[in-house]
């Protein structure tokens, strides 16, 4: 192999053609380690790079997300915003039950696009009661309820409660937010749900008062792992 002399700035056409092989190989392993290749899905990626060096990146098509091998996995770089999907309501919603029933049009549904992803939920709405009443809500995934806290008037678990114990009305806002893991793909329910321990509550509404409705609003963001 012709070697070029020290202190020459320009490549002899003998050391072109000799090292040209090796030369592009060490580029393209170079290119592999540190460029962002561009992939179909997960599936695509696992045929074209069967064994990951520590430190490549790629990038994932179907949910435009940006990963790097850590060595043992594929791993999101960075979090980002992936999906927002949100519902307001417009009408008021009143109960006299005990038991925790769904608020009617506080319910939000997003499909995950990967099973490391975080839902962050924000749910904000004016809430009244009154007779003797307190209000209890809970935020609920599917059929589970999360973001529990304890009500500490009578103990009843909720992620939030207020009240009044006059026979006056009472109007407050309520503020539910939680960051969770549902661990799916499968489209997934987010919901509030209310009840009172004696009295009637409402949501929506401006006292009692069935002629003056308040927005409420459900949002949910998925966020990369």
């Amino acid at each position: 192999m012709a070697v070029t002399p020290v202190g020459n700035p320009y490549v002899e056409s003998s050391d072109l053609v000799a090292n040209y092989p090796g030369t592009s190989e060490v580029l393209a392993e170079r290119i592999d380690i540190v460029g962002v290749n561009p992939f179909a899905d997960s599936a695509a990626r696992a045929t074209a790079i069967p064994s990951p060096t520590e430190g490549m990146m790629s990038s994932l098509n179907d949910t435009n997300a940006v990963e790097r091998y850590d060595g043992a996995t594929w791993k999101p770089v960075g979090r980002k915003v992936l999906q927002v999907v949100s519902v307001t309501k417009v009408n008021a919603f009143t109960t006299s039950s005990t038991s925790f029933v769904d608020v009617t049009g506080l319910t939000v549904s997003i499909t995950p696009s990967a099973t490391s992803s975080k839902i962050l939920i924000m749910s904000t709405f004016q809430a009244s009661n009154f007779g003797a009443s307190f209000d209890f809500f809970n935020l609920v995934r599917n059929s589970t309820a999360i973001a529990q806290g304890t009500g500490a008037s009578n103990n009843m678990t909720a992620a939030a409660y207020a009240g009044h114990t006059s026979n006056s009305n009472g109007i407050y806002q309520v503020a539910i937010t939680n960051l969770d893991s549902p661990a799916t793909t499968s489209a997934t329910t987010y919901k509030i749900q209310m009840a009172v321990n004696t009295g009637t509550g409402a949501v929506g509404r401006r006292g009692e008062d069935t002629l003056v409705a308040v927005s409420s609003n459900i949002l949910v963001m998925e966020i990369s792992a």
